[in-house]
């Protein structure tokens, strides 16, 4: 395969929620907590929480775990990353019981505030520890086995035998979602090349169009974008161009009901209710990690992927799907794993 990586550096913006809270430097966890009703918080990631992608379908889950379950949730963003751990410590003080932290950019965040208020509850999206602290569960998706549908279905809708991929920001989770999608296009079409690139930033819509423009430009007719918000304008530049584009995290078809062949589901908002409903009913043990993958149904692609993929492509996907459920296949998530199976 032919791998194109740009690398371009921007800083990181979150956008839209319910408040924008300031920091403190406040350090005080003796305060009493309201008994009757348990409170969540929710720090977003790079993204906001209307970025369409990630962030929102965490934002989506907290908001189900407010309706159904009864707790009082809150959530805060962030104009940078340097915010995070304030964020985190403002959340903490104003009485939430239970924190949540999206992105595995805000890792180290959530330790360092989980050591400082110790009879506090915390999770963290997307990221792991060597050994996870008591107050700690992890919560992390097996988007490999999404993304390896999605590759799947791209190998053999592309007419031109070229296919696309724009990431984020070039880290391990962003290279399993590629490493997943290459393995899925090989073994439905080993003839199809693969271009790859990098935006930098998982908040500007803009590059992604740009980077799509280019990528359909030089013959490339599906593109799967795993980069939050930037990944929209990548979808836009489908529409316009009438190619085919491939979602993530959500299902994204109501972007460009045309366009968009399927979307790489990286249920979020099911880790999140989940997390919380358990903290609720006291089952919630920190200390582990919480994984979600294909058998799980934490990752997968939509019902609307019928809307313009055959039935006999379909069929063949879930035939797969089956054979990863089952241990039959496993699907890469290194480039070591992948470059074995080649």
């Amino acid at each position: 395969m032919n791998y194109k990586k740009i690398v371009a550096l921007s800083s990181a913006i979150l956008i839209g929620s319910m408040s924008l809270v300031g920091c403190t430097s406040k350090k005080d966890n003796t305060k009493t907590k309201d008994t009757k009703a348990i409170k969540v918080g929710m720090v977003a990631d790079v993204g906001g929480i209307n970025d369409e992608s990630f962030n929102q379908s965490a934002w989506e889950g907290l908001q189900k775990a407010q309706k159904e379950l009864g707790v009082e949730v809150k959530v805060i963003e962030s104009k940078q990353a340097s915010e995070y751990i304030g964020n985190i410590e403002t959340l903490a003080d104003d009485g939430m019981d239970l924190i949540i932290g999206v992105g595995n950019t805000m890792v180290e965040d959530i330790k360092t505030q989980a050591e400082n208020y110790p009879d506090l509850s915390f999770a963290i999206i997307d990221e792991t520890y060597n050994k996870i602290p008591e107050n700690i569960t992890t919560i992390l998706f097996k988007e490999n086995e999404a993304t390896f549908l999605a590759g799947l279905i791209a190998g053999k809708m592309t007419k031109t035998n070229k296919v696309g991929f724009i990431g984020g920001m070039e880290n391990p989770i962003i290279y399993r979602f590629l490493y997943g999608y290459e393995y899925g296009i090989d073994q439905s079409n080993d003839k199809a090349d693969v271009q790859v690139q990098f935006a930098g930033t998982f908040a500007d819509a803009a590059k992604g169009k740009s980077i799509a423009n280019q990528m359909y430009s030089k013959g490339v007719d599906v593109i799967l974008s795993a980069a939050g918000g930037t990944g929209v304008g990548a979808i836009e530049s489908a529409k316009e161009q009438n190619k085919y584009a491939i979602g993530v995290d959500k299902d994204q078809s109501d972007l460009a009901p045309n366009n968009v062949l399927t979307s790489a589901l990286k249920k979020v908002n099911v880790g999140v209710y989940d997390t919380v409903k358990e903290f609720k009913d006291g089952k919630l043990t920190g200390g582990e990690a919480k994984v979600y993958g294909l058998k799980e149904d934490g990752v997968g692609i939509p019902e609307s992927t019928k809307n313009l993929v055959p039935q006999d492509i379909i069929d063949y996907v879930n035939t797969m799907a089956d054979k990863v459920k089952n241990g039959e296949i496993k699907v890469p998530d290194t480039e070591k794993e992948l470059d074995k199976l080649d």
